[in-house]
């Protein structure tokens, strides 16, 4: 996630109170797992979860919002579904 955020494409469309959130959420994170290193396997992974329910909208969000400035359709040079079975022989 945090080389996700590092990206320039990425990071310049995301607004600094969101990056700002998930960098912090990543540190707080990376402090938990240094001073837990003897946690059982649940509680990595309720960690991830946690750090997952709070990136991954955000993360969403940047991409619907993406989308919507991208040119939608395919390339004219695409070719175009043949409205056939399959191959006739």
């Amino acid at each position: 996630m945090r080389n996700t955020i590092k990206d320039e494409k990425i990071a310049s469309k995301l607004p600094a109170d969101d990056k700002k959130k998930i960098e912090d959420a990543i540190d707080a994170a990376i402090q938990w797992l240094d001073t837990n290193q003897l946690a059982e396997a649940d509680e990595f992974e309720d960690k991830m979860k946690e750090l997952e329910a709070l990136c991954n909208p955000i993360i969403a969000k940047m991409y619907q919002g993406a989308g919507a400035d991208m040119e939608g359709g395919m390339d004219d040079d695409t070719p175009a579904a043949s409205g056939g079975p399959g191959p006739k022989i």
